[in-house]
């Protein structure tokens, strides 16, 4: 189980820092499409938040990879990051915007169910809370 763990924690890590110099290059009016509406619409500003939170993706990504010494409290960062995003994936859908390949409401609508995934996969395989053991004392 370690082993899968270490797996998918390195994976999910590597997919971050991809998806973060995508924010930083070659996706990123793509990126643009999920900057939530009900934000200032100011191009300067949404280009900001593609590139600042791109930024955090890798930084979270190499962490996830290398920091292993402190992969929980990463692992529960990451977490709160996906939160924190999900509004922009919401905002796609309501809006009807298309980025990504999600060009119809149903595809931007299943892509909603995957943010909850990434949450417990960041989770999971970090053991942060819940999913940290308890020592048992004795």
């Amino acid at each position: 189980m370690k082993l899968l763990k270490t797996i998918l924690r390195i994976t999910l890590g590597t997919f971050m820092v991809v998806a973060g110099v995508g924010h930083l290059t070659f996706q990123r009016e793509e990126f643009q499409a999920q900057v939530p509406r009900w934000l200032p619409s100011d191009p300067r500003f949404m280009d900001f938040v593609v590139l600042s939170s791109g930024v955090v993706e890798i930084a979270l990504g190499l962490a996830m990879i290398f920091w292993t010494k402190k992969k929980a409290k990463v692992g529960l960062a990451l977490a709160i990051f996906y939160v924190l995003v999900f509004p922009g994936n919401i905002s796609q859908y309501m809006n009807s915007i298309d980025a990504f390949g999600l060009d119809t409401d149903q595809k931007r609508l299943i892509r909603l169910f995957f943010q909850p995934v990434l949450i417990l996969w960041a989770l999971w395989s970090t053991d942060a809370p819940p999913f940290r053991r308890r020592k048992i004392p004795g």
